[in-house]
Order: C-alpha cells, then sequence, then structure tokens
C-alpha cells in the first residue's frame, strides 16, 4: 500500500539555522584570585585590556598609579597575560558546542538537499551522520523518520518517530507523522491514537484531521470520518479532498441502503419513490417520472410524489401535465411557496398574467428573497400595464441580483413608459453590457467543451471520392 502516492503528500520542512548566542552557552568559570585583590576572572579580563592597552603607550604609570597601585608594572602585564589565556581555555567547550550545532546544521542542510533531488541514500547518510554526532536529537530523528516514510519504510520510520516522542511528547508534526507510518501498515488504532495526540497539540499538522478521518474510514467508523470531513469543511469550504471524501462516504451509505431497500422488496412503493429522486438529481427525468408513477399506482394518497412529477415534467419543458401535478399538489399543501411559484411560472409562460399574480403573491410572501418571484410578478404586472406595482418589484429583483440581466431590461421597459426616461437608459446600459458579458461567457464555454472534445478527424464511408469535372 502506497500511502505516499497522495499527491498531498505531508512534508517534512526545513528548519532554519540554529544559531547560538552568548546567552545560550551557560559557562562557570573559575576565577583565579591575585595574592593581593579578590577580584574574579571577569574584572580580570576587563582590567587586562585596559592595562595592555596603557602598557604599551606613554602614560602606563599614570594609569598604574590611578588603577593598580599595589601593583608593578611587570605585575599587571603578567595579570594581563593570564588572564587573556584563562579567557581563551574558557571559550573552548562553548566554541565546540557551537562547531558541533553548525555541524549538524549543515547536514541537515545537505540532507534536504539530496532529498529534493531524490536522491535518499545521498539523505539518509547525512542524517545518520548528524545522529552519530547528536544520537538525540529530535529533529534529526524526525527527519530521518520522513525520510524512511517517503519510501514506504514504515516500520523504520515508526522507530524514530517513537524515539523524537520518548523524550519529546508533543515534539511538532512527530505524532501526525507516527500515524502516518502506522497508516501505511495498516495498523488503524495506533494511527487513530496517534492522529488524537497531534490534533492536542498547540499547532496541529494542517492535515491530520483529514488523515484521521480516513483512519476512521477505514476502520469502518464512518460517522467518525464524517464528523472530521465536515470540520475540514467548515474551516475550508473549498477543501476539495474533505468534499470528495465526504461525497463517497455518504454515496457508499446512499448505495448500500438502496441495495438494502431493494432487497426487500424492488417492487415496494419506497424503492420506487426513491429511484425516482435518484433519476431526477441525475437529470434522467423520463425515468424519474416512470418511477414516480408506479410509486403512485402502490400508494396513491402519498405526499410529496405529484409535486416531484411536476418539478419532472417542468424541467423536461412539459407544462401541461405538470400544471395537472402542481395543482394535485397544491391540494396537498396550499401555502407551499415552492408550488405556488411554479404554477405562477407556467401562467407566465402561457400568456396568463392575471392568473399567475395569486399564486407569485404567494410565493413572495414565502420566498421574499428569491429573485424570480419579484421578477414573474413584474413581468405581470408590466403586462396588466400596473407600472407602479411593476417598477416596485423589478427594483426588487435588480437590488436580489444585480447581475441577472432581464430584470434591468424589463426595468428600463417600465421606466421608458413612465417616462423615466434618464433611468430608464440607466438600466439599458446596464443590460447591454451585462448581455454582452453573458453572451462572452457563453462563447468561451463553447470553445472549452470543443476543445475537451476528441478530434475524431474526417469520417469516411468507404466510398472513394471523385475529383470534380
Amino acid at each position: 500500500m502506497n500511502v505516499l502516492a497522495d499527491p498531498k503528500l505531508p512534508d517534512s520542512g526545513n528548519r532554519d539555522p540554529i544559531t547560538l548566542d552568548a546567552d545560550d552557552l551557560v559557562v562557570n568559570p573559575r576565577a583565579k584570585r591575585h595574592q593581593h585583590q579578590s577580584r574574579d576572572l571577569k574584572s580580570y579580563l576587563n582590567v587586562a585590556r585596559e592595562s595592555l592597552r596603557y602598557y604599551l603607550n606613554c602614560n602606563q604609570a599614570k594609569f598604574l598609579e590611578s588603577h593598580i597601585p599595589i601593583c608593578s608594572r611587570r605585575g599587571v602585564f603578567q595579570i594581563s597575560l593570564i588572564s587573556i589565556l584563562a579567557s581563551s581555555l574558557l571559550c573552548l567547550p562553548a566554541m565546540s558546542i557551537a562547531s558541533e550545532q553548525t555541524s549538524i546544521t549543515s547536514l541537515l542542510k545537505a540532507a534536504g538537499t539530496y532529498e529534493t533531488r531524490q536522491d535518499y541514500p545521498a539523505a539518509e547518510q547525512a542524517y545518520l551522520e548528524a545522529l552519530r554526532r547528536a544520537p538525540n536529537d529530535a529533529e534529526v530523528l524526525k527527519r530521518l523518520g520522513v525520510l524512511y516514510l517517503r519510501e514506504n519504510r514504515f516500520q523504520q520510520s515508526i522507530e524514530m518517530f517513537r524515539k523524537v516522542l520518548s523524550s519529546h511528547s508533543d515534539y511538532p508534526e512527530a505524532n501526525f507523522y507516527l500515524g502516518f507510518s502506522y497508516y501505511g501498515v495498516n495498523d488503524l488504532t495506533n494511527a487513530i491514537q496517534s492522529f488524537q495526540r497531534e490534533l492536542a497539540t498547540v499547532h496541529p499538522h494542517p492535515r491530520c484531521r483529514y488523515y484521521l478521518a480516513l483512519a476512521y474510514a477505514s476502520k469502518g467508523q464512518s460517522d467518525a470520518a464524517i464528523a472530521q470531513l465536515n470540520k475540514l469543511v467548515e474551516e475550508n469550504p473549498k477543501d476539495a479532498d474533505a468534499l470528495y471524501q465526504l461525497a463517497r462516504l455518504y454515496m457508499t451509505a446512499a448505495f448500500g441502503a438502496v441495495q438494502k431497500l431493494k432487497g426487500l422488496d424492488p417492487d415496494s412503493f419506497q424503492f420506487h419513490a426513491l429511484m425516482g429522486e435518484i433519476y431526477s438529481n441525475e437529470q434522467n427525468y423520463p425515468a424519474a417520472i416512470k418511477e414516480y408513477q408506479l410509486a403512485l399506482e402502490k400508494r396513491p394518497q402519498a405526499a410529496g410524489i405529484h409535486n416531484a412529477m411536476g418539478v419532472a415534467y417542468w424541467a423536461s419543458k412539459h407544462l401541461v401535465p405538470a400544471r395537472t401535478e402542481f395543482l394535485q399538489a397544491l391540494r396537498e399543501s396550499p401555502e407551499d411557496p415552492l408550488i405556488n411559484f411554479y404554477l405562477g411560472a407556467i401562467a407566465v409562460q402561457q400568456g396568463e398574467y392575471q392568473q399567475s399574480v395569486p399564486y407569485l403573491e404567494k410565493a413572495q410572501k414565502g420566498q421574499p428573497r428569491m429573485m424570480q418571484v419579484h421578477f414573474l410578478l413584474g413581468q405581470s404586472y408590466a403586462e396588466m400595464n400596473k407600472l407602479q406595482e411593476a417598477q416596485e418589484q423589478l427594483s426588487l429583483a435588480v437590488q436580489l441580483d444585480a447581475d441577472a440581466p432581464g430584470p434591468h431590461y424589463l426595468l428600463a421597459q417600465v421606466y421608458r413608459k413612465l417616462n423615466k426616461n434618464q433611468e430608464s437608459d440607466r438600466e439599458m446600459a446596464v443590460y447591454g453590457r451585462l448581455w454582452q458579458e453573458q453572451k462572452k461567457r457563453a462563447f468561451q464555454d463553447a470553445q472549452n467543451i470543443r476543445a475537451h472534445e476528441p478530434d475524431s478527424g474526417p469520417t469516411t464511408t468507404g466510398s472513394t471520392a471523385t475529383a470534380p469535372k
């Protein structure tokens, strides 16, 4: 199982080079004391620097007399030499530590370069050399573990990450990569536990929740997986991976339920009604209508089937049977705004503007922010020469969807009839711009469709072409 085939393979990252300041080095110098003075080594170092500077100029006598009256010139020079030598010796451990750390940092950089080139053996050697110099360095262990992950060497990566976590239980991303390693060997229980520990850290790996959901799904805990994926979508509604996995889980659950329902009785009301919805969602409206009819045969008084059939007829542009089904549905739910909208829209399309108004007014009460309701009401009022009502409804439609060309065009016509020429010209200009943009988009969409169609080339029928005479 190559879990690293995922294009979003987690990356180990690159740690910034480590620099050691003086405060990072804790040194406890053993102060030497002069037989005539009780100063510590730091004081002697300061004295030494000043002493050497004054000793080499012509004012050494004045300096000695004012600063170190108890010492001879020769004594001060000896103190200076001893102090500088002591300072150098005390700096050796710090220099050694800094040098060692610099060496490890260089090895990490080299290993990262090798990984970028996909020269994994060379990267491994660099990491191993770094571990030889610093066997317990958590970052080196983590990066070597990630390298093993890239090569699907899961047992070795598990060993590396466990070493990291044995001394640093919340080391950044270590729990995540350990969970990823367990996931690679199908140890789902430990994978889930590791991902959960990673999520409990201050800054968990950004893909941790996603792989926790995959681990839950692989273990058959679909509800837990869906819960994690829903959290991802809440955080990022454009997370295509999370949406894809959610769709797969829901689709699998739906197909499983459909198969169980079919197994109970393939000719039941429930199965035909469900298949009608499935076909309708697939825009296979003739098949959907057939299934709804079969469902009504099984249960003629079933609520909701007439509405569903009406929508299928409407979508397939069969307005007469659509109206029949919506009128049946209206008996079941007289105030339903969508049923009233469909009946009002059918009346408008058939030129029955007076009859459309009661339906559309009921739809407006239930769906006050539905642009199409106000647009159709405005159109009906305009046809009925109720210009003020038409202006009000069309203005609302423009507010709700300023990018729809139709309301701007009708509103311009209404303004013209009301002798509001300036407003009419403004709306007509907006309509012209939107119409051109819409036309351009349609052309680009058509071009894109053609670009993705296979080039079949010229077809032949087997006949021989003859040259024109």
